[in-house]
């Protein structure tokens, strides 16, 4: 394993339903990072497609928004262009299954011309778009392992956890997020689309509210936990700008293994961050270290049910918290 490899992360503001647009805005970024000799990029969640128009689209409109994720176009091309600058690109959109089956996707396409392709496992966005049901990590030619979780998939803990386990040195984490309507009391809250609208007038207050609770706030409550306690490097990348009235709030950047901030974004414009990873952080981290000190045998309470469990919809946009199995409260779990 080398002791360095250089990566970077996208922010941009994406066009509802125009690839050829949001395809021509990752080009520009890849000669970039070409020129800065990365080796791995991430672009967000749905870059390709668009994202938050997706839920008011009819089934057909969703239908034909899909591309397979073996001879689309827009991923044949993003292919051809990992080949070309000899890096690995990861960028979102819609794939249509071999079985017919439409899935909010993320392909990770290698110099040597291998596409990797995770399937979000808690989708939310459109009831034509079905759940992934598998993990994602995959060895890469710089002599790392890389693994995949899509926006509200990396908000529960234990497929963070399990993509450590499954030998994850990188998580590309890319998203749609942030100025959104969270359910929770003290979640996260829309940001006003006047301070977007008027961003040039007044790009301090646009700014204050992006790097405010309801944006980068809200992501350090938990997002470098997820680096810390699994001990690998995070590539966060993310919408920023106007998305079908929500304003999604950049803050693209890469974590190090101990939860710190290595580099980000300051800008609500499209944006690329870049760092060099020093991979001897991995071995020594924190959560690698701890990972060490498992107990499996106490853990299998995590996959029971506990009659609770609720389809990732109901779970995102329910108004009412169901609690917890008071029942197991006093069981012995160790059995």
């Amino acid at each position: 394993m080398k002791n360095n490899l250089c990566t970077a992360t996208v922010q941009f503001c994406h066009r509802a339903g125009d690839k050829s647009y949001n395809l021509s805005v990752m080009e520009s970024f890849i000669l970039q990072a070409y020129e800065k000799n990365i080796k791995i990029l991430a672009f967000p969640e749905m870059c390709i497609t668009g994202y938050w128009h997706v839920p008011n689209l009819s089934s057909e409109e969703v239908y034909m928004l899909s591309e397979s994720a073996d001879d689309g176009p827009s991923i044949t091309k993003v292919a051809a262009w990992a080949v070309k600058y000899q890096m690995a690109i990861g960028a979102g959109f819609i794939e249509k299954g071999s079985d017919g089956k439409l899935y909010n996707a993320y392909a990770v396409c290698m110099p040597d011309g291998k596409r990797h392709i995770h399937r979000k496992l808690h989708p939310f966005e459109h009831q034509e778009i079905c759940k992934g049901n598998s993990f994602t990590v995959f060895d890469t030619p710089w002599g790392v392992r890389v693994g995949i979780l899509i926006c509200w998939d990396n908000n529960l803990t234990e497929n963070a956890r399990i993509t450590a386990l499954l030998g994850a040195d990188i998580l590309i984490a890319p998203h749609q997020t942030g100025g959104t309507h969270s359910r929770s009391p003290l979640g996260m809250k829309p940001i006003p689309v006047s301070l977007w609208e008027n961003r040039h007038n007044n790009p301090d207050e646009l700014m204050a509210a992006l790097q405010g609770d309801n944006g980068r706030g809200w992501l350090m409550r938990w997002l470098p936990s997820r680096a810390h306690d699994n001990g690998f490097f995070i590539l966060f990348s993310n919408g920023v700008g106007l998305d079908n009235g929500e304003i999604r709030t950049g803050n693209a950047m890469i974590i190090d293994p101990y939860g710190r901030i290595i580099t980000e974004s300051h800008t609500y414009e499209d944006t690329m961050v870049c760092a060099n990873l020093d991979l001897d952080l991995l071995t020594s981290s924190t959560g690698r270290r701890w990972i060490h000190g498992r107990r499996p045998e106490l853990y299998t309470i995590l996959s029971e049910f506990q009659g609770y469990e609720r389809d990732s919809i109901t779970a995102r946009f329910s108004e009412d918290i169901p609690c917890f199995n008071s029942n197991k409260k006093d069981e012995d779990i160790s059995k």
